[in-house]
């Protein structure tokens, strides 16, 4: 593959913490991007700044993309690195060729539409250090930046022994965000990510599948800093690829890795994942397949099945309003 390097020159903002005396490089920053320059250099700016200053920020632009190059090399920071990739390969693409261009132990992803808090890596890597895991996947909480206001997810961590799985579909309560992981969150060590790489035919899903693969090794643990650590903008007026209805995909996707979650898991998916997307486009010749898909190969609870009828009855924005005002006396 021919890639083409873009080294950029440093011109620094203010002295921070956490230096390492060697100077060796910990952790690489994997960004991977296209045709958002403007975007992707806030989330740059978030990295570079962080207090865990012996780090490397890799942006893999994926395909000819020179407004993108223009921008970045505006960036004066020796720390960056920008390699652009001759032709389009996809989001998982694009970042296992960052980890395989990666100097550091640690590999932390970051999408281009999302912004880190100055503390994010120094406490991931705290935890990691002090984990008894020999592999440890190292998340946080995040503020998800809506229309409707700010949240804080997830509104829980994972339990003790609880499936991956599980915590990430399988639902207890009426309102999204219980349980999460949010893929510029994950923080890991390189020798798992080169293992294992991320899935490259899947266009969306794909942080789950390599979540759902890695936690069945031996070795391999979940851990969180239970602060919010990231900033998701999850408008839905920004196009990604997570805002893309395709609920076929989705169910197509679930298939394909139900040998990688629980009965439970499964029916939750279908019930919080696929069923919203499908009543949005008002495709109600899915109710009773979905439904049934659910009860074949899943393990249907009286939650699933509320909110299997929650999601056709009622409009989204309908739901994200009562969400709203929840959440809100939640938090007062």
């Amino acid at each position: 593959m021919n890639i083409e390097y873009l080294q950029v020159e440093k011109v620094t903002t203010q002295k921070l913490a956490m230096v390492n005396e060697s100077n060796q490089t910990i952790v690489s920053v994997v960004i991977p991007t296209r045709n958002r320059p403007q975007i992707v250099a806030r989330g740059v700016i978030t990295a570079l700044t962080q207090t865990l200053q012996s780090i490397e920020v890799i942006v893999i632009i994926d395909g000819p993309d020179q407004e993108t190059v223009n921008v970045l090399s505006q960036i004066t920071d020796p720390r960056l690195r920008v390699v652009e990739l001759p032709k389009n390969i996809g989001p998982s693409g694009a970042r296992n060729t960052g980890v395989r261009e990666a100097k550091g132990t640690w590999i932390a992803f970051l999408d281009d539409d999302d912004e880190w808090l100055p503390q994010k890596l120094q406490r991931q890597l705290e935890v990691a250090n002090n984990s008894h895991y020999d592999f440890p996947v190292v998340a946080s909480r995040f503020i998800s930046q809506t229309q409707k206001g700010e949240f804080i997810c997830p509104r829980r961590l994972p339990k003790l022994s609880e499936p991956i799985s599980e915590y990430l579909f399988a639902r207890n309560s009426f309102f999204k965000g219980e349980g999460c992981i949010q893929t510029s969150t994950i923080f890991v060590k390189k020798e798992l990510v080169q293992k294992i790489p991320l899935e490259e035919k899947f266009y969306r899903h794909e942080d789950w599948e390599w979540l759902l693969r890695v936690s069945a090794i031996e070795g391999v643990g979940v851990e969180f800093v239970p602060e919010p650590m990231a900033i998701w903008h999850s408008e839905m007026g920004i196009k990604r690829l997570s805002n893309i209805n395709d609920w076929q995909y989705s169910l197509d996707w679930i298939r394909s890795t139900r040998n990688l979650v629980t009965p439970k898991a499964y029916s939750g998916f279908i019930a919080t994942i696929i069923t919203p997307s499908a009543s949005l486009v008002g495709d109600w010749k899915a109710f009773f397949p979905l439904l049934w898909e659910a009860i074949r190969w899943g393990k249907l609870r009286p939650i699933d099945i509320c909110l299997y009828l929650t999601m056709w009855l009622f409009p989204q924005q309908f739901r994200q309003q009562v969400r709203s005002i929840f959440t809100k006396k939640f938090k007062t």
